[in-house]
């Protein structure tokens, strides 16, 4: 074994889930609906917690894996979460319930995020969570860094799409959107970017004050 899998096996091992996110997680694989890891779920959490986030926008509510984990870290946020799957948000629903979140705190908006996104005002959010439809993903991260104010947060799981973002001889369409979204924000000047391992991978992008 590399050190490389002994370290990602040793995290998975000692990442500790609270059992209202492992509950929304195990309804998720039922669903179908891939939730993020533990790890990155808790990297969530601290990335909520360190910016002091009170407005969050979720593409891709999934069961509520990763709200729940944004929530736990931003506890006095508002999260408007947007999927265009009825039963996933029911999903979520019931998991924010039974988390018990208040429910001034959570939003549920059906519908496509394409739709939705242009009509949320800019410059109004601390964190901006794309987790959908990863042949759009350069599109969501647009729209997520005009919807986030200064020094506020884009972030996108799985973008190492399985490792084949990091095997060149891979080269479908969502494959290249990830390449291709790493290597634009790496060299773009208006954010600060940092591409995280742990799991499926996380990028984390801070928009830069104009």
């Amino acid at each position: 074994m590399s050190d490389h899998d002994a370290n990602a096996r040793f995290v998975r091992e000692t990442t500790v889930e609270p059992a209202p996110i492992a509950r929304a997680r195990a309804h998720a694989v039922e669903l179908g609906a891939a939730p993020v890891s533990p790890a990155v779920g808790a990297q969530l959490s601290v990335l909520a917690a360190a910016t002091g986030a009170r407005s969050i926008v979720e593409i891709g509510t999934g069961a509520g894996v990763s709200g729940l984990w944004l929530l736990r870290g931003a506890p006095q946020a508002v999260l408007t979460t947007i999927d265009n799957e009825p039963e996933h948000l029911a999903a979520a629903r019931q998991a924010f319930s039974d988390a018990k979140v208040p429910p001034a705190r959570a939003r549920f908006i059906t519908g496509r995020a394409a739709d939705v996104l242009p009509r949320m005002n800019e410059s109004s959010y601390d964190i901006v969570l794309v987790d959908a439809d990863a042949e759009n993903v350069i599109d969501y991260v647009g729209h997520g860094l005009r919807l986030v104010r200064p020094g506020g947060l884009v972030l996108v799981p799985r973008v190492l799409a399985g490792g084949k973002v990091a095997d060149p001889v891979q080269r479908d369409a969502v494959t290249a959107a990830y390449r291709s979204l790493i290597q634009e924000t790496q060299e773009s000047a208006a954010v600060l970017a940092a591409l995280s391992t742990t799991g499926e991978g996380l990028l984390q992008l801070a928009r830069v004050a104009e």
